[in-house]
């Protein structure tokens, strides 16, 4: 498990293909990470954005947001490997 403190941002996007192949990358290349999903149609106090305003016009695909962390010791190497097609 990656700690936050030792942890470097190497994607962040909403595309899930891209996601997909950055952690593909990783793993291929042994480094260890985490990653996180965070949804704007998540809940909050007031209720959901999706119950005040609805969909219309929204982009499902967009809707999430996708992270991926490397120990920050893998930093260097793990750009590297990202940019490497």
């Amino acid at each position: 498990m990656i700690l936050f403190w030792n942890r470097k941002e190497v994607y962040m996007g909403n595309s899930l293909e891209r996601f997909y192949e950055a952690r593909q990358r990783l793993e291929d290349n042994g480094i260890k990470y985490d990653y996180k999903l965070v949804s704007n149609n998540s809940s909050s106090l007031f209720g959901s954005s999706r119950s005040q305003f609805g969909s219309v016009g929204e982009k499902l695909q967009l809707s999430t947001m996708y992270y991926l962390y490397v120990h920050k010791k893998d930093y260097d190497y793990a750009c590297g490997v990202s940019r490497r097609r």
